[in-house]
């Protein structure tokens, strides 16, 4: 005769550290097996699209800082190539590059803390510390270039904020330097321990037909086996004069898609960061940070949708302008909010311990699932 066995339900969070405070997960669990996991998702009150129709186009950027704040550099910059798309204006070339620029480091120091808190998920708390270091220095250019470390308000609907400061190059080219080192240390830490491979590979797999299905992007895509990055597949701003290589997962140390690969391409795309930045800075153009725009900007009736690459994926604005000064309807497509849908789909069949690992691997930030 069979054993009667009873399914637990486990509310894991929204105080867990992995859950970023406002997460809560319905885990239902026959033993130590997981049956599903129903991702209950909390409020940050930011009613970003609400509040974006109150109001005018410049002022919606401090908003868009406060979706992915670990990414908030390259939030304005989607937002802003979308109303200048609207607009139908050309902003100098120094505005691209150093868009550009500041974009790829926000997605280095984005993917610090991504993998740093992804070591201590599964118990490793140097590498923390070690991304920490890192990305301070990466607020630190930031700090230097508009005074604020965070929520930058960087770039500007028809250029940005500031010109960069006459010491920003060199000591850009200083940290990609010591960077280049700092990513060994991190597999030397992390990415080839043998107990962080045995807490990752194999877990979590997500095959490439799910992904697509889900609508997954970025990093989570790209782990299960396919070049999609809109820096290459629909190219906006300058990206198409550098020289770079999307990484992808092959499975090398379990199943392709699995949680050691999400990790690994992140690693990876840092090193291709860093490759794009130096080729940045060394085809850096002098010239204004300003394009000649009205100072009450109205787009003419029409709608849009500007799609760029995220450290977390494709983060997209739909923008619908009825030829106020007010977006007359805004709606955000953010990576994270997408990305957690296929969570149930991970975590079956793995066992409890295993869920915060499939959840560090996807890398949330909440700011932009709520909103």
């Amino acid at each position: 005769m069979a054993l009667k066995t009873e399914e637990m339900v486990l509310n894991m969070g929204p105080q867990h550290p992995s859950t970023h405070g406002v997460l809560r997960l319905e885990v239902e669990l026959d033993g130590e097996l997981i049956v599903n996991v129903k991702p209950h998702i909390g409020y940050l009150h930011r009613c970003f699209e609400k509040h974006a129709e109150a109001m005018n186009y410049n002022q919606v950027i401090p908003y868009t800082d406060r979706l992915d704040y670990l990414a908030a550099m390259y939030n304005s910059f989607g937002y802003v190539i979308g109303v200048e798309k609207l607009l139908g204006i050309q902003v100098p070339e120094r505005v691209e590059y150093i868009r550009v620029i500041m974009g790829e480091l926000q997605r280095i120091a984005s993917h610090l803390v991504a993998v740093g808190t992804y070591g201590v998920d599964i118990g490793a708390f140097t590498p923390f510390l070690y991304g920490f270091r890192d990305r301070e220095k990466i607020l630190s250019l930031f700090e230097m270039t508009c005074g604020a470390r965070m929520l930058y308000n960087y770039n500007w609907v028809g250029g940005l904020s500031h010109d960069l400061h006459p010491d920003f190059v060199p000591m850009a080219r200083e940290f990609l330097k010591y960077f280049k080192g700092s990513l060994v240390e991190f597999n030397n830490l992390l990415s080839y321990n043998k107990i962080f491979i045995e807490r990752t590979a194999n877990v979590g797999v997500l095959p490439l037909d799910t992904a697509i299905s889900y609508g997954i992007t970025g990093p989570n895509l790209r782990a299960s086996g396919i070049k999609w990055d809109l820096r290459k597949n629909d190219p906006y701003s300058v990206y198409d004069r550098f020289d770079f290589e999307i990484p992808m997962g092959s499975g090398e140390k379990g199943t392709t898609g699995d949680c050691w690969d999400r990790y690994y391409v992140r690693i990876r795309e840092m090193e291709e960061s860093v490759k794009i930045v130096e080729q940045a800075l060394d085809q850096l153009p002098e010239g204004d940070v300003h394009a000649a725009i009205p100072k009450r900007i109205k787009p003419a009736v029409g709608t849009i949708y500007s799609r760029v690459e995220n450290p977390k994926g494709e983060l997209g604005y739909f923008i619908i302008s009825d030829g106020s000064v007010n977006p007359y309807r805004m709606k955000v497509r953010g990576p994270s909010f997408v990305n957690l849908a296929v969570l149930g789909e991970l975590c079956k069949g793995h066992l409890v311990a295993d869920v915060i690992a499939i959840l560090g691997s996807i890398d949330i930030v909440l700011g932009e699932v709520d909103r």
